[in-house]
């Protein structure tokens, strides 16, 4: 294994949790072959340098993930290492998905100063996300709440937190335990309230599609995570939308078997379609469709237009 991988060139962003990601792909490789040298490039992205804008004011797709790409088509990295939920469905051309690894904690957690649940949390209490996903649904869980916009990485949210900027954060488990945050979580948010975002708490590894020994990363590649994330990107795709919609998609493999819960939400909280699927592991791809569909037809449509 990685007998042409040498001197490897791993290209990532540069926050806290994305050199965490990257790190941990570099010593899972370097485990693997010890004489391999492997250099971690960071690159700054158009989500990274727009911090005091609104993601979905940003624009289109992409935003964590196109230079990143862009560089691997210049060659001035060998592979890249994202958070595959940023990654856009639609693969650039010349690139391909090499692996997978085993999915961290792919639930959305609460965050707060003084440890309180999610709802003993009283009306009107400020609650911090970037994501409309997360918005929308904790609005049609408790209309009462309000919900401010908040960019920055995990520590920068940490902090605006602490400095009682917020009463609460809801973020990703995946990212906080990561870094070493986890003793920050308060509540784990069941899907009943906040179903994640598409190919949440999974690593995408992207390199080159017509590259000698791609099959090399094989070792790092898990069937069951890539399988849920099939499922998962196959509904936002069907949907046609990006990670910065009011979608939320997560699968769950058990043998044989997959089972998927799907949400599409208006941004205020005020409309709200879910739906629920299970299937054959072998059908995710399809499955995926089946639920935006059925998930469209029940009026999914008339949110996602609106948004």
């Amino acid at each position: 294994m990685l007998e042409n991988v040498k001197n490897l060139r791993l290209g990532t962003r540069g926050s806290t949790l994305a050199l965490a990601q990257a790190h941990w792909v570099k010593a899972r490789i370097e485990e693997r072959r010890p004489e391999s040298k492997v250099e971690i490039v960071v690159l700054k992205t158009s989500g990274d340098r727009f911090i005091d804008a609104a993601l979905q004011a940003i624009g289109g797709k992409g935003l964590f993930t196109k230079e990143i790409e862009d560089a691997l088509l210049r060659n001035e990295i060998d592979l890249a290492v994202h958070s595959l939920k940023d990654l856009p469905t639609e693969m650039a051309q010349g690139l391909a998905l090499v692996a997978v690894p085993e999915r961290e904690d792919a639930r959305d957690v609460l965050v707060t100063r003084e440890r309180t649940s999610l709802d003993r949390l009283p009306p009107g209490a400020r609650i911090g996300t970037g994501s409309l996903r997360r918005r929308a649904q904790l609005l049609y869980h408790r209309p009462g709440l309000s919900v401010v916009g908040i960019r920055g990485n995990v520590d920068t949210r940490l902090r605006k937190l602490d400095a009682g900027e917020v009463d609460a954060l809801v973020m990703a488990a995946a990212g906080l335990k990561r870094i070493g945050r986890g003793d920050r979580i308060v509540e784990f948010l069941s899907t009943d309230i906040c179903v994640s975002a598409v190919a949440q708490g999974a690593l995408g590894l992207q390199a080159r599609a017509n590259d000698a020994g791609n099959e090399e990363y094989s070792f790092l590649h898990h069937a069951p995570t890539a399988a849920e994330v099939t499922a998962e990107r196959s509904f936002l795709s069907r949907l046609g939308g990006g990670c910065q919609v009011p979608v939320g998609g997560r699968a769950v493999v058990a043998g044989d078997e997959i089972a998927m819960v799907g949400v599409v939400a208006s941004p205020d909280g005020k409309a709200l379609q879910r739906g629920e699927r299970s299937g054959k592991l072998v059908d995710a791809a399809k499955l995926g469709a089946d639920l935006a569909e059925e998930l469209l037809r029940a009026g999914a449509d008339r949110i996602l237009a609106s948004v």
